[in-house]
Parts: C-alpha cells; sequence; structure tokens
C-alpha cells in the first residue's frame, strides 16, 4: 500500500536559499536513486518563501525504510536543520481518498 506524506516546516529568512539549493540536490538524488519514491515535490509558501511543504508518495514501506534511511537524507537534514525556524519539521501521514491521477 502506497504511504503519502507531507513534510511541513519553516526556516529563518537568512537560510532560505541555502535550504533551496538543499532541497534541489536532495531532489535529484531521489529522482535518480530510489524508484520506489512515486512522488517527491518541495514547495516554498509564494507569500512567505520561509515556509516550505514537502509531499511525498512512496509505493510501500520498504521504499519509505530506502528513503528515511539513505545518506541523502541524513545530507539534507543537516544542510536544513540549522536553518529552522526553532519549530520543528511536522510529518504527516495520509490515506488516499480519490485523485485524478493514474
Amino acid at each position: 500500500m502506497a504511504i503519502y506524506t507531507i513534510a511541513q516546516y519553516r526556516v529563518r529568512s537568512s537560510g532560505v536559499d541555502r535550504v533551496k539549493r538543499a532541497i534541489e540536490e536532495f531532489v535529484r538524488y531521489v529522482q535518480a536513486n530510489e524508484p520506489g519514491t512515486r512522488m517527491y515535490a518541495a514547495w516554498h509558501q509564494k507569500d512567505d518563501p520561509t515556509s516550505f511543504v514537502h509531499f511525498f508518495i512512496f509505493e510501500n514501506e520498504a521504499a519509505h525504510t530506502v528513503h528515511s534511511q539513505s545518506e541523502a537524507v541524513k545530507r539534507f537534514e543537516a544542510a536544513y536543520r540549522p536553518e529552522l525556524d526553532g519549530a520543528p519539521v511536522v510529518f504527516t501521514d495520509y490515506h488516499l481518498v480519490a485523485t485524478n491521477q493514474s
């Protein structure tokens, strides 16, 4: 069964560019190395670029484990954690109800 997760966090304004570069590098890694990650998208809020949301879909629990235990996750965490505004990243899992995607 697929796993749908959203992660939300805020960074200090001085860290926005660093975090965006880290996201771009991380997503390239996911695309090249994690076939079980069906989708990984990251956005920063239009009217508040310090606010980020990541959306991911994992094929199954095994794909989620591969992702969460990768060295790339550790590198990404090392890049964004020092830039957090003081609040932690909030991860929320969801069950799919309906979609227009095939």
